[in-house]
């Protein structure tokens, strides 16, 4: 561990306990619902409990991993909670990253036992890192959940226990996987329900991918205070408009990218909200004039967020957006449970006014990242973990963002660093240098653009695709590219790229080539 808890050691608080509770004393609530089937919170917690006797059976014990690499079902929701049951650590597996990166995730895991659906089981099969037990989602699966033990498990998780590993992308190019404790979930839950006012009778609808914080977060809180979850496989506008006509939401989640899709289909469509109480996400990489749109269409504010896989919420997402405004200023409000200071290249605290490195603290923080020592002691210092990302704190206690430390590219919901990119491109003997900078973009808010120096002038687009295709995931793909000289690329004294004059010049100069479009 990497931070100490925050939640007494005598505590006996987990994701199990809270949602053992419900499914105890609200057992009849329905808890988990998609587009054939709904159970009740009673039968949910029987099918977690025989799946947690299972995996005990296939000797995953406290600490052990498994992992899921499948698209969103009501079976990942019951690995997690199994999971939670028996003090076991869920490997959420990015379906988007290509087979070299699948196999470096699965492998850091280590897990017992992988579980995949029929959509990915051929890309499993291409992995060269075996995993003794596996079962494919279905009657495979169902087969293993039937016929296991009902009796029910306790005592087998501790607050500090690791229960899910979320992948984020690396500054040179290979995922980190960030472990989230028991603690850490139940606190994001509350912060979210303390901040947006979010109450047992609002729905969450999970169409974000599970190997996401933004679904995994949610579902399992909700889960634990009683709420009704909505399992839906993928954004699919008509269908997402037809549960809001359907189903009254805490939160809606959509992302950059897709609100313009769900606005034309409540129109399309005819839909009547029945209720949203927030909507939206990252509303920096979002055109002014769709969250004014979207807000009144929903009647609902839009969540002003700024955090991460490792903090949840936090730091600074508890700000709200008028409905029917178009925002002229994002600056942020601090998220509850948390501490943050902004702090200088010395770790020392700067004035308000003045650019600062955000640090945080509290108990949503996550446990640090599996298997890396060197990047959990530059990243966590004294208790805080330090973000990477600089802001200036006003006079009035709100938050403006600078910029990245770490240079950072944020593309309809996913990070990605420049580095990944440029590694595959240097690869090609015939690439002399290349640098990616991001450019905005009115739908996935941020995309890649990259500037590379041939020493072919027959060197092409297609050349670059190449180079990414079948080693990047296809959102990381450079959506344009400039060819230039050595001598084009801005430097600074000591020989560093100056990407921000790259990003202005890509601003004014007409775009020689775009690659295909991709799913953000």
């Amino acid at each position: 561990m990497i931070i100490g808890s925050l939640i007494s050691k005598s505590s006996s608080i987990t994701v199990d306990s809270l949602f053992s509770f419900q499914a105890k004393y609200h057992g009849d609530r329905v808890a988990l619902q998609d587009s054939e089937r709904s159970c009740s919170y009673k039968e949910l917690n029987g099918r977690a409990i025989q799946l947690g006797n299972a995996l005990l059976s296939l000797n995953v014990n406290r600490g052990d991993r498994v992992a899921i690499l499948s698209e969103n079902r009501t079976e990942y929701v019951e690995l997690q909670l199994a999971a939670a049951k028996i003090g076991a650590v869920v490997a959420a597996i990015n379906w988007r990253l290509v087979e070299s990166e699948l196999e470096h995730c699965i492998a850091l895991a280590a897990p017992k036992v992988i579980f995949v659906s029929e959509r990915y089981r051929e890309r499993l099969n291409s992995i060269k890192f075996q995993v003794k037990h596996r079962f494919l989602f279905g009657s495979e699966y169902e087969s293993l959940v039937v016929s296991s033990d009902t009796t029910e498990i306790r005592g087998r998780s501790d607050p500090e226990d690791g229960l899910i590993i979320l992948y984020t992308s690396g500054t040179t190019g290979l995922p980190k996987a960030a472990l989230i404790s028991h603690r850490a979930i139940v606190a994001r839950g509350q912060v979210h329900r303390s901040d947006h006012g979010i109450e047992r009778d609002d729905t969450f609808v999970a169409w974000a991918p599970l190997f996401h914080m933004v679904s995994t977060d949610q579902v399992l809180s909700a889960l634990m205070h009683g709420n009704k979850v909505v399992v839906h496989d993928g954004f699919d506008a008509n269908e997402l408009a037809k549960i809001v006509g359907e189903e009254r939401l805490g939160w809606l989640v959509l992302m950059p990218g897709m609100i313009d899709q769900f606005i034309s289909a409540i129109h399309d469509l005819g839909i009547k909200p029945v209720g949203v109480r927030v909507v939206g996400s990252m509303a920096d990489l979002v055109p002014a004039h769709q969250i004014c749109e979207v807000t009144s269409l929903l009647k609902a504010p839009y969540m002003n967020t700024f955090g991460s896989t490792e903090t949840g919420f936090g730091p600074a997402s508890k700000g709200l957006i008028p409905i029917g405004v178009k925002p002229k200023s994002l600056s942020k409000i601090q998220s509850s449970y948390c501490d943050i200071r902004l702090v200088d290249s010395e770790g020392l605290e700067v004035d308000d006014g003045a650019p600062g490195e955000l640090t945080i603290r509290g108990p949503s923080l996550f446990s640090g990242y599996w298997h890396a020592p060197a990047d959990n002691a530059e990243d966590f210092r004294d208790g805080w973990f330090n973000m990477g990302d600089v802001f200036v704190r006003n006079v009035d206690g709100t938050l403006d963002f600078v910029d990245r430390r770490k240079y950072l590219i944020k593309s309809g919901g996913e990070n990605i660093y420049p580095a990944e990119i440029e590694r595959c491109l240097l690869r090609d003997s015939r690439v002399l240098d290349a640098v990616v900078v991001r450019k905005h973009d009115e739908r996935w808010g941020e995309v890649p653009v990259a500037f590379v120096v041939s020493s072919d002038p027959e060197f092409s687009l297609q050349d670059v695709i190449e180079c990414c295709e079948g080693e990047l995931a296809r959102y990381k793909i450079p959506k344009e590219v400039y060819f230039v000289q050595g001598s084009q690329l801005p430097r600074s004294a000591t020989g560093k790229i100056k990407r921000h004059e790259l990003e202005e010049r890509i601003k004014s100069q007409p775009n020689p080539g775009s690659c295909p479009e991709s799913e953000g």
